[in-house]
């Protein structure tokens, strides 16, 4: 059994996902009432949304090693994480 167990990593996971999502939300909102002013919260957003991603594909790595089908969403997660983050590159660097 892996020392990492869903039971214990899952209530962990699911703040995350509770306190970046809620973050990720109230960024979103801001920075959709006034674009130009807000403009440099959208690298943010995309940065915690690409955090979001990499950290849960992680966590997944680690409670689900051996469940092949588990194995390939956290593989799913880390590729939609980096593309995020290149997202969040451009975004960042066409802001300059």
């Amino acid at each position: 059994m892996s020392r990492y167990s869903p039971g214990k990593y899952g209530t962990v996971l699911d703040m995350i996902h509770i306190l970046i999502g809620i973050l990720i939300i109230v960024l979103a909102v801001i920075a959709f009432v006034d674009p130009e002013k807000n403009k440099m919260l959208f690298p943010v957003i995309f940065f915690l949304g690409a955090a979001l991603n990499l950290v849960t594909g992680r966590m997944y790595l680690k409670m689900y090693p051996r469940q092949k089908n588990k194995r390939k969403a956290a593989i799913g997660y880390i590729i939609a994480g980096a593309l995020i983050m290149v997202l969040c590159v451009v975004s960042a660097v066409s802001l300059l």
